[in-house]
């Protein structure tokens, strides 16, 4: 594929019935290009997944108007309250207990104050409203909740019903 033979030049020798043989030798070439075709092809596959991989935990987040915010250049940091009342920092599920403290150190290793909060809709405002505490006392002033889009507006003058 990459490597091949290549005929040398020099003295041909006389072999059985008269035909001239050449000499060969290795190529000392290789052919890079498969490689590089392969390498844009993952890039882009690593590309397009790669947004999509950020947090896996399933839960039913409540739906709102609200637009989405910017993004930023450090990975995003998310805290997880699912309906059973597990936490979890980003795919690690957390005690309760060692929240604060587990906070406090990853807040000293970033340069953003930014987290966001994904919390089932299920859950009681009051356990929301005790992480988001928790959140602040870690170092995290800026807390994004995180919603479904397509919620009701919640607006007078909406004619969409809803």
């Amino acid at each position: 594929m990459g490597a091949g033979t290549i005929q040398g030049g020099g003295t041909t020798r006389r072999g059985r019935g008269g035909r001239r043989r050449g000499k060969y030798r290795a190529m000392s070439e290789i052919n890079v290009t498969p490689f590089v075709d392969v390498m844009l092809v993952l890039l882009i596959i690593f590309m397009v997944s790669a947004p999509l991989l950020t947090v896996g935990v399933p839960i039913e987040l409540p739906e709102t108007a609200a637009e989405a915010l910017p993004v930023e250049n450090e990975e995003p940091l998310s805290v997880t309250l699912t309906k059973d009342g597990l936490i979890l920092i980003q795919t690690t599920e957390t005690p309760a207990e060692e929240l604060v403290s587990k906070l406090r150190a990853i807040a000293a290793e970033r340069t953003s104050d930014k987290i966001f909060l994904r919390a089932d809709g299920a859950i009681a405002y009051e356990q929301v409203m005790q992480i988001m505490g928790a959140l602040n006392a870690g170092g995290f002033r800026n807390i994004g909740l995180v919603t479904d889009s397509g919620g009701p507006t919640l607006d007078a003058t909406d004619s969409s019903g809803g």
